[in-house]
C-alpha cells in the first residue's frame, strides 16, 4: 500500500510543473490577445474620432513622411481584397479564431512561450478586426508607411499583430528548435 501511495505522489509531483507551465502559457496567450484587442480598438476609435478620411484630408505625419496617419475604411480583407464582404470575412475570422484556440488547447504545456505569444498575437489581431467587421461593417485602417509615392497598404494594430505573428510562425517552423522557448510540437495530440 505504501508503494502505491509513493508512486501516486511521484506522478502528482511530476504533473504539477506541467500544469504550472500550461497555466503560464495560457496566461501569456490570453494576455497577449487581450492587449492586442485593447490597443487595436482604442487606436481605431481615437483615429476615427480625430481624423478625417484619407483623400478628404491630407495624411498626418507621425515620423516625417515615413509613417503617417491616413484613415480609411476597408470593407474587404487583406490589401482591400474581397471588398464589401464583411459578413463572409466575419465568418472566416470566426473559423480562424476557432482554429487558433483549438491549436492552443492541444498544445497546452508542450508549447514554448514564443509559440504562445505568437498565437496570442494572431488571436488578438483576428478578434480586433472581427469586432470592426461585425459592429461597423468595415475595418478602420490608418497606418500609412512608405517613402514618397512608394507606400505600403494602410493597416492597423490588428493587421500589424497578425503580420508579426505570421512572420514568427514561419521563423518557429524553420528554426524553432534552435530558439530558446521556440520549439513547436508538430505532433499535436
Amino acid at each position: 500500500m505504501r508503494e502505491a501511495t509513493r508512486q501516486e505522489g511521484t506522478v502528482e509531483t511530476a504533473a504539477r510543473p506541467q500544469a504550472r507551465r500550461a497555466r503560464r502559457r495560457w496566461a501569456l496567450f490570453g494576455l497577449t490577445a487581450v492587449s492586442v484587442v485593447v490597443a487595436d480598438q482604442i487606436s481605431k476609435r481615437w483615429v476615427d474620432a480625430e481624423f478625417g478620411l484619407a483623400g478628404a484630408t491630407a495624411p498626418t505625419p507621425v515620423v516625417g513622411d515615413l509613417v503617417r496617419i491616413a484613415k480609411g475604411y476597408n470593407d474587404g480583407g487583406i490589401f482591400g481584397l474581397f471588398g464589401d464582404s464583411a459578413a463572409i470575412l466575419g465568418v472566416a475570422s470566426l473559423a480562424v479564431i476557432t482554429l487558433i484556440l483549438v491549436y492552443q488547447v492541444r498544445q497546452g504545456a508542450s508549447s514554448g512561450p514564443l509559440l504562445s505569444l505568437t498565437l496570442g498575437l494572431l488571436l488578438g489581431g483576428a478578434i480586433g478586426n472581427l469586432i470592426d467587421r461585425m459592429v461597423l461593417g468595415h475595418v478602420i485602417d490608418f497606418v500609412d508607411m512608405g517613402i514618397g509615392t512608394l507606400r505600403f497598404y494602410t493597416f492597423n494594430v490588428a493587421d500589424a499583430a497578425i503580420s508579426v505573428a505570421i512572420a514568427l510562425l514561419i521563423v518557429l517552423s524553420l528554426f524553432g528548435d534552435r530558439i530558446p522557448g521556440g520549439a513547436m510540437d508538430t505532433k499535436v495530440p
